[in-house]
C-alpha cells in the first residue's frame, strides 16, 4: 500500500472515531473520574473508569474538543477494556513513543486502531491533543493504584 493509500485509510479511521465515538458516556456506580483539558487547543476530557483487581473493567469519556483529541479517546477507551492496568500503562507508554515518532515494538501489544494517529507526531501542537486521554488514563490508574 503506497503511502498516499495509507495516509488517506488513517485519517478515514480518525474520522470515523471522530463522528461516531466509542465509549462515549458516563458509567453507572461510582467510577474513577479524570477531568483534563488542553488550554492550547482547547480540548477538554472527562474520562471514567472502573477498575477491578488491577483490570480496566470499562472505560467511557465525554467532553469537547478537537478531532484528534476525540478520536485519540474513543480508540484508547476502546483499547483498554478488559486489560490489566499494567498493560493499559504500557500501551501508553508505546502510544507516547509513537507521538514522539519513535520506532515501537509492537510484538507484546497490539495497538490497533491507534496506529492511525502516528502522522500527528508530524505536528508537534497536535501530540497534547492526542495524548489528552492518554494523560488521563494514566492520572486514573495512578490514583487507583493509591487506594
Amino acid at each position: 500500500m503506497s503511502f498516499n493509500n495509507l495516509d488517506t485509510l488513517y485519517r478515514q479511521v480518525i474520522m470515523d472515531h471522530y463522528k461516531n465515538p466509542r465509549n462515549r458516556g458516563s458509567i453507572e456506580g461510582n467510577p474513577m473520574t479524570v477531568d483534563m483539558n488542553n488550554p492550547t487547543c482547547g480540548d477538554r476530557i472527562q474520562l471514567q473508569l472502573l477498575v477491578d483487581d488491577g483490570v480496566v473493567k470499562d472505560a467511557k469519556f465525554d467532553g469537547e474538543g478537537c478531532s484528534i483529541s476525540l478520536s485519540s479517546a474513543s480508540m484508547m477507551t476502546q483499547a483498554i477494556k478488559g486489560k490489566p492496568v499494567d498493560e493499559a500503562l504500557k500501551m501508553s507508554e508505546l502510544f507516547s513513543d509513537l507521538m514522539q515518532g519513535k520506532d515501537i515494538d509492537e510484538e507484546d501489544i497490539d495497538l490497533g486502531d491507534i496506529e492511525a494517529l502516528q502522522g500527528v507526531s508530524k505536528f508537534p501542537a497536535r501530540i497534547k491533543c492526542a495524548t489528552l486521554a492518554w494523560k488521563a488514563m494514566e492520572k486514573g490508574v495512578d490514583v487507583e493504584k493509591e487506594d
